[in-house]
């Protein structure tokens, strides 16, 4: 792996660049990585051994009381078409894992069964929006089960920004035309949502409703560790990371990426694997790596989009708590607009 190019760490937000490589420095983030490469709520472990499409963007990190600033930097765009319109040179790209659902509260191997959250689980969904209540949200990518979408909608009921995320139809021509809109003026104060199972959880096969215990019990510790952690074993008749890491990584490349490239803001809300999977692109982990990779229930990672590659900032802080925020300058600008139309 390339060696990381650059490294801050700021209160609670941790900025790398892109190659990135294995460092031994961690600061406390939102994700626990059990590797040598930088964490995330990093709990370091032995490896063994254990749209606005006007935004401007450069770095900035900011507090409430003051900010340090570097200017913009341009980028050509790809599209070199006369007609093409200007595009932001940086984009956000915010990921969340779902709040607790009711069968993670019950200790049961869920996979693609379709279950909604908690009450803990709500309340994690909500406090996930508070903390990226101030962050541009342009288009919103989740997949097809109702504790992802739940945790996306749930979170955006904080935005600041109050737009109105609403589900795209687009199943059939019905679809589309019975679920269309035709005001422009509400067009603009509204969200798309996109929904598709490429973003889903990793099917459990035959473990899937299954007490995680008693199946530990049943088939033994080892042998249940190596289906849960493994990178390319399949469970019974489900799926392993690598074949989740395939659908969910495509999906992203082909749909996602284009909108960041385009000068979209994304959230992603979905699962520990499928958003595993993409962290293992962004962040260009190796197999080893990943499967040592945790993430947390309702905590948003965000990462900046620029010159083609993405740049981890670690979690956002959410507004009622003292630090620095992991700010760009176009996230700097965004959250002064908003402070101008609020106040």
């Amino acid at each position: 792996m390339a060696a990381t190019t650059s490294h801050q760490a700021i209160g609670s937000a941790r900025e790398c660049h892109s190659s990135f490589g294995s460092q031994n420095g961690i600061r406390k983030l939102s994700v626990k990585m059990v590797s040598k490469v930088f964490g995330v709520d990093l709990r370091l472990i032995s490896r063994k051994n254990c749209c606005s499409k006007s935004w401007k963007l450069g770095v900035i990190h900011a507090s409430r009381s003051h900010s340090s600033v570097v200017d913009p930097v341009q980028i050509p765009s790809k599209n070199n078409s006369s007609n093409s319109k200007k595009k932001s040179d940086e984009t956000a790209l915010i990921l969340i894992r779902h709040g607790e659902s009711l069968w993670n509260e019950k200790n049961l191997f869920t996979g693609c069964v379709d279950v909604p959250l908690t009450q803990k689980g709500v309340e994690e969904a909500i406090e996930a929006g508070k903390r990226i209540c101030n962050i541009p949200v342009d288009m919103i990518y989740t997949s097809a089960l109702i504790r992802a979408q739940m945790t996306a909608m749930l979170a955006m009921t904080q935005h600041r920004r109050k737009k109105v995320p609403i589900f795209m139809h687009n199943e059939s021509e019905q679809a589309q035309r019975w679920s269309q809109i035709y005001s422009e003026e509400t067009k603009k104060q509204s969200i798309p949502v996109i929904a598709d199972w490429q973003l889903n959880e990793r099917m459990y096969g035959e473990l899937q409703g299954l007490n995680k215990q008693e199946t530990a019990d049943r088939f033994g510790k080892e042998k249940v560790h190596e289906w849960r952690r493994s990178y390319d074993i399949p469970p019974p008749n489900g799926e392993s990371l690598k074949m989740c890491a395939q659908r969910a990584v495509a999906y992203f490349k082909e749909q996602i990426e284009p909108r960041l490239l385009s000068g979209k803001n994304v959230m992603i809300a979905a699962h520990g694997n499928s958003l595993r999977s993409i962290i293992m692109y962004l962040d260009k982990l190796t197999s080893q790596e990943v499967i040592n990779l945790e993430l947390s229930t309702g905590i948003p990672m965000l990462y900046i989009f620029k010159d083609g590659k993405f740049i981890r900032r670690g979690s956002p802080v959410g507004p009622s708590e003292a630090g620095v925020y992991a700010y760009t300058r176009s996230l700097a600008l965004y959250r002064q607009k908003l402070d101008e139309m609020f106040h």
